[in-house]
This record gives C-alpha cells, structure tokens and sequence, in this order.
C-alpha cells in the first residue's frame, strides 16, 4: 500500500485531499497543528493515521517525517506540503512577525520537509506543494504571503532538478476554492464569477491536479493553476478578499 503525508491535512482542502487518496486505496499520515479532534476523526474515518506538530518549532518539524513513517509502518511515498497560513499585509506595513510567520509555515517548512522526505523516498517518490495562482499574479494586499507562495513555487522546479530522477516535485495554484474567514458569501461567490470560466477551483477540483500528478510519472518541476483562470484576469477585484484556499 502506498502512503501520503498531508501537512494540514484535518480540515479544509487537505481533508479533501485525504478522503479522496485513502479512496484511492492510499495510507493517508493526516498532519495537524491545533484541530486534534477533527484530526483523529479524519483519520478513523479513512483508516489513515493522525500526527500533531508545529512546523514553527524547530524540533516539530526536523521530526515530522520520521514520526509519520513510524505511525505508518513504510517509508513515505508522498509529502503534500499543503499547511499554509496568510494574514494580509502591504510593503509599506509588513512587519518582522508577519514575514517570519509566512516564510516560516508556507515556505521553510515545506522545504524542510521535502529534503526530509527526499532522503527516505522508497523511489519514484513525490511532492506536490499546494501554492497559490498569486505565483503568477502577483497581489501586494498580501505581500509576505505572496513572496513566500512564490518562493516555493520556484522552489519546485530546483527541487525537481534537484530529487530527480528519484522524487517528482509539482505544485498546485489553487484560486477560489473555499470561503476563508476575511469573507462573506457574498464576497466569495462575487470572487468566483470575476475568474474566466465563472467558478472558480471547487475542491474536487484541486483533487482532481492532485490525482493528475501522482500518476504523471512523466511530470516534474510543473505547476497546474487550478483557479478557473483566476490568474489571467486583469480586474484587481478579483483577488481583492484575499487567498481563500487554505
């Protein structure tokens, strides 16, 4: 039986994600920070297993790929770097707390975690990092976010040159996937119908890029904008509510 690390894999997109691979006969290792309950849920729900850690606290992360390896009896097959965490910011408000929140969850530690998960790879292993479609249109309402998104998502592709040919490195660019807490319904269904086809990225959708490249054993070093061409509009009202995927 294959199996899959999902770091924040209790709730939202991640949860999504789970279901669908231990659907798909995969062992899903469900990380979590602070949603214990939901977690362990999750987890006897899909037959997968549960693993608390704060991938701000130096040990927490340096052992999470270990720790997941234990609780699923094989090396790991797949690492989804999908945790994230945003708060809005401006270059002209930015603060040492906020830069350092973002670089540290939506990017040190996926990085981190992809070398660790790299080192134990059985072969042919894979990562997707959940990105942002931001990476390619770029929003300064959310600036330390956004450069964190974007270094990881450049982080991809010199990690695929990097792992190959033993780990394929993808990434998935979500836009409008689910409600964040900055937005009304009103403001959120508005945000799907300003992208190109009018519905943004429901989950089964982001699902769906996940599944694309866990299969694609030809695939490395590439990001699918899975966003309902949220990325190739040019009416800054479009993103105006902040991300909405994590």
């Amino acid at each position: 039986m294959k199996t899959v690390l999902i770091t924040g894999g209790a709730a939202r997109i991640g949860a999504f994600i789970a279901r669908a691979l231990a659907a798909d006969g995969w062992k899903v290792c469900v990380h979590y920070r602070t949603s214990s309950g939901p977690a362990d849920a999750l987890a006897a729900e899909i037959g997968g297993v549960a693993i608390k850690a704060n991938l701000r606290v130096p040990g927490d992360l340096a052992g999470l790929i270990e720790s997941a390896r234990q609780a699923l009896g094989s090396p790991i097959h797949a690492l989804i770097n999908n945790a994230s965490t945003f708060d809005p910011d401006t270059v002209e408000d930015f603060t040492n707390g906020t830069f350092d929140h973002h670089m540290d969850v939506n990017l040190r530690a996926p990085l981190t975690l992809s070398r660790d998960f790299a080192a134990q790879a059985p072969g042919q292993g894979c990562i997707i990092n959940i990105v942002d479609q931001r990476v390619l249109r770029p929003d300064p309402s959310f600036f330390t976010y956004s450069i964190a998104k974007a270094g990881l998502y450049w982080a991809t592709q010199t990690m695929a040159q990097a792992f190959a040919p033993d780990v394929r490195v993808n990434a998935v660019g979500p836009g409008p996937t689910l409600r964040n807490h900055t937005q009304s319904v009103d403001e959120f269904e508005r945000e799907k119908r300003l992208t190109l086809l009018g519905n943004g990225s429901p989950p089964d959708q982001i699902v769906n890029a996940v599944r694309y490249f866990l299969g694609a054993t030809s695939v490395t070093g590439q990001m699918i904008a899975v966003d309902g061409g949220q990325h190739l509009t040019f009416d800054d009202t479009t993103t105006e509510w902040g991300p909405d995927h994590e």
